[in-house]
This record gives C-alpha cells, structure tokens and sequence, in this order.
C-alpha cells in the first residue's frame, strides 16, 4: 500500500495511507496553528501499582462539533480540517491534543514490574498518541466499509504497530475505537486511535502474569488452552472461520462482549499469517453488523486490539493476539452503567448470561 507522509501547519504528522488522493504532498495544510507544546504526565499510584496519565491540556479537545465542523472529513475551499487533502483512502496522524506525548532523547520504556519507591513517582508521559480515520465519509461506521476497506485498515494497523514499536521508550502499542455518544465518543466521524505506551498497560499486565502462571502450573499456553476450551464447549461460540474464532467470555464483564482470535497464535497485527487477513475482515463485519441488529439501532462500543508488550521478557512469547469487543447496551433503549462495586471495587456485575448472549449475536445473523 502506498504511503506517503506530510507534516501539518504545527509540526505534527499525517500519513497517506492508499491510493487517494493522486499526489497527497500537493496539499498544504492552510490553517495558521501554534506548534503542539502539550505536555502529559505519568503519575504512579502505589496502592494500585499503576501508572495514571495526566493530560489537562485535553479540556480543550474538540467537542461534538456541527457535521460540517468535523476536523476529520477532508478539507474543501471553504473548511480547512485535520486531512489537507480533498479526499482519502485511510489517514493516520498525530493527535492535536494528546494523551501521549514525545519524552526526552533517550527516555526508554518504565519497567512495570519494578515500582518506584517515591510514593509522588511522576514521570514524562512520553510515548505518542495517534488519529485513524477508517474512511473519508463522515457519515459511516467501520460496520459500511467494504472488506477491502476493511482489509486497508488492517494493514495499516499492522504497519503502525510495527513502526510505533520501534520508537525509543515504547513498551506496548494499543489500537482501539470507541463509537457513539453513549460510549462517550466526542467525534462522529468514523476513527479510532493508536496510543505507543512507555509501559505495559495493566490489563495486559495481568494477562501476562496469568499466562506465566499457567505455563508453571500446566506446561501449556494459556491462550491457546481457552480458545480451544471455548470451541469444545460450543455454547459461547458466535462465529467460527478457518483461521478465526469468535466467542463470548465465559466471565465476560459485559452483557455483550466478544472476543475474536487467531487460530494460529501470534503476538501481534505484523505477525499475523496473511492468509488470516480477509477472513478476519469477514468475521469482523459479520460481528459488527450483529451488534447492531442486536439493538436495531448502531450500537455504541469499544472495540480493542490486545497486542504482547513489544520487548522480549515481558510475556511476548506467551501472549496471544486479540480483539475485544463490547458494548454498554443491556437490553434495546437500556445501558449499562458502572455501578459502585465495578468502579470502585472493579469488581463487575453482567446484566445478561454469557450463553445467551453468544445465542442472541448467532440468532440476530445477516
């Protein structure tokens, strides 16, 4: 795929991704735009083991604007946006007002499983935080792209990856989209995002933990062990394909949540086998379009790709490349909110019985 990158008015990049427009470096950003200066925090909770990113310079990060506002369509004589160019295939670029921001020369990735002594640890945020537009239609959803659309986005989320974990102080690289005003999307237009972290996000910290764990206990990989649980149990299953298998956790969190993986275990989107890529995009809409039917109304989700820490000895070897997918609804014109024990506690409550919400999403099928 074609690749061409440019820089916009205030220093920040974007990325071309495709075939349009015909000669992207022809389009200069015309807006009059101060340099990014924004500088994030990491602080350390040392109860929790965790670090917090502190970002107060995202207050001022657009907010719903009007659709012939949106900072993501392309750029027309009369409304200059984020994409320069009249139109695009797939656009990548840095994020105005980012949670994640360049560190110091050097600065290298925070050793999650040695916590500081400091009881105030603060730390430079350092890392980068990224916008992808799946599509230059302000209007669609990443359900109304064509598998060949969804086929590109794909590829650009491998190449991401890739580059992105090549960057000085990365330790993990995470892809993920929240879609509609429920979840708590501020941008209508159909994006997602891409954040390089200086440490290992703790969701994934856990994971790793737990498939050593295993490892010790069994001599097996975990993953592998729950994927081929969940296929012999069959109850959980939505949709099953040559190369990928799509279930409801058997502890899901959420009313209806569902986990897409690899057959063949990888650690992450460059090391998927080709021959996984368009089934994969198949099953994905597939379970998009299910998700809406669910609720006769586009449902509101975070979609998530879980990828290894990027470094040797951190549990790359045993991790298992995913995707999660869930949504706030319960039940149509009902969401599910977090009560106190969830947030609080974290300790979640699920509203819906994973077997019949694996019943449900194979029942509402195209």
């Amino acid at each position: 795929m074609r690749k061409t990158a440019v820089t916009l008015a205030d220093g920040r990049e974007l990325i071309y991704y495709g075939d349009r427009p015909e000669h992207p470096e022809q389009y200069r950003d015309q807006r009059q735009l101060d340099r990014t200066h924004a500088m994030s925090q990491l602080r350390f909770d040392p109860l929790s083991r965790e670090w917090v990113v502190v970002a107060s310079h995202r207050q001022d990060r657009t907010y719903r604007p009007a659709d012939d506002q949106c900072p993501l369509c392309p750029s027309t004589e009369s409304s200059h946006t984020e994409i320069p160019a009249p139109c695009y295939d797939v656009v990548v670029f840095e994020n105005r007002f980012p949670a994640l921001t360049g560190g110091p020369a050097g600065y290298l990735p925070i050793q999650h499983e040695q916590p500081p002594d400091d009881l105030f640890a603060v730390r430079p945020a350092a890392g980068r935080a990224e916008v992808i537009c799946f599509s230059e239609q302000h209007d669609a959803s990443f359900a109304d792209l064509s598998a060949k659309q969804a086929a590109d986005v794909l590829w650009v989320w491998a190449d991401r990856t890739r580059e992105l974990a090549g960057l000085p102080g990365v330790a993990q690289v995470v892809m993920f989209e929240n879609r509609g005003r429920e979840i708590g999307a501020t941008l209508s237009h159909p994006h997602g995002q891409i954040h390089a972290y200086p440490f290992v996000t703790p969701r994934t910290s856990r994971m790793v933990a737990a498939a050593a764990d295993w490892r010790r206990r069994t001599g097996r990989n975990l993953f592998e062990d729950i994927v081929a649980a969940e296929q012999e149990a069959a109850a959980r299953i939505i949709a099953a394909g040559t190369h990928w298998l799509a279930f409801v956790p058997h502890a899901s969190r959420w009313p209806y949540e569902a986990h897409l993986y690899p057959r063949q275990r990888v650690p992450d989107l460059p090391a998927l086998p080709e021959a996984a890529w368009a089934e994969f995009c198949e099953l994905y809409l597939d379970l998009l379009g299910r998700f809406d039917r669910l609720f006769g109304m586009p449902a509101p989700y975070i979609s998530a790709w879980h990828q290894a820490p990027v470094r040797a000895g951190q549990g790359r070897s045993e991790f298992a490349l995913h995707l999660e997918l869930f949504t706030i609804m319960r039940a149509p014109g009902k969401l599910k909110y977090l009560a106190g024990a969830e947030s609080a506690m974290g300790t979640f409550s699920t509203d819906v019985l994973p077997e019949t919400a694996a019943a449900r999403l194979r029942e509402v099928r195209a």
